[in-house]
This record gives structure tokens, sequence and C-alpha cells, in this order.
């Protein structure tokens, strides 16, 4: 296969990229792994205004990668707090997989801002790629990428 005889017109990457590659969506996603589910306490941990969190969380929403719950403070209107989906922790790993090349390549020189552990037994998580055959992890050359059902050859274009 060569990769530029097929089109990217319905390339999986550049539609997970078109729902949540922009930088406050993944900043929202990071923070919705670690537990933060309201509006006011997105908008003073990830620092972006009202306008674009209520439509970054409408968009993710939208993508059903988050879901809205409400809620009702004592005194308070009724309001609605945010929860990942069954499709929204399927990113989990992809976030995973940032936080540890920015904690390999981008980290403070004292280390990494945050660390996650197994409960289980404290050893530290780290990401990688296994074959559905339960080899170890694998690596960019231990794969060859084919063309998918969907893949589309690029049309010929006509030189003008």
């Amino acid at each position: 296969m060569e990769w530029l005889d097929f089109s990217t017109d319905n390339c999986s990457v550049q539609r997970t990229v078109g729902l949540v590659g922009e930088k406050w969506s993944l900043l929202i996603l990071r923070d919705a792994v670690n537990g933060i589910r309201r509006f006011d306490h997105f908008r003073r941990h990830v620092g972006l205004s009202e306008a674009v969190l209520a439509d970054r969380l409408r968009r993710l929403v939208a993508a059903g990668i988050l879901e809205t719950a409400p809620y009702r403070d004592p005194g308070n209107r009724t309001r609605h707090e945010y929860r990942l989906t069954p499709k929204g922790w399927d990113l989990w790993p992809v976030v995973v997989a940032l936080m540890q090349w920015g904690d390999k390549h981008t980290a403070d020189p004292g280390g990494p801002s945050v660390t996650i552990r197994h409960t289980g037994c404290g050893a530290p998580v780290r990401l990688s790629v296994v074959c559905g055959e339960g080899h170890d992890a694998l690596t960019p050359r231990d794969v060859t990428a084919a063309p998918g059902p969907s893949a589309l050859r690029h049309s010929p274009r006509r030189e003008a």
C-alpha cells in the first residue's frame, strides 16, 4: 500500500481531531477524566471564557462524548453538570498518551506535575500498543498499515 494512493477524506484520525483535537476540548477532557463536572469548576481550572467553554461543552455533548445531568445545590436553581459517556471514557487512553508524551518531552525539570499509578499495587501506569494475540508492547516497526474496508483511492487530479 502506498499511503499517498489513498484519500484521507474518511480518515478516523481526521474525524477524531475534528471532534476533540482542539486545545480547549482536550483540556476539558483532561479535567473530566479527573472528576471535574461543573461548568464553574471547568472554567476556573482550564481558564477560559464562559462563551468558549459553553461552546466546547456543547460540542462535546453533541458528539456524545459528554452528557449532562441535573443537580441542585440547596437554595440555588437547577443546573447541569457534565459527565463522560462510555464514548468519552474511550478517550481516556488518548489523554494518558498525551500526558506521557508530555512527561517525556515537555515536563518541568523537576518532573511531571501529575503521576498516575495502579490503585491495586501502586506501580506507575504506562500506555503501550499491544497485539490482540498477547505479544509484548509493539513499536511502529512491528506493525503494518493496510487499507481498511472503507478506504478510498485518490481520484486523479486534472492539471489546469
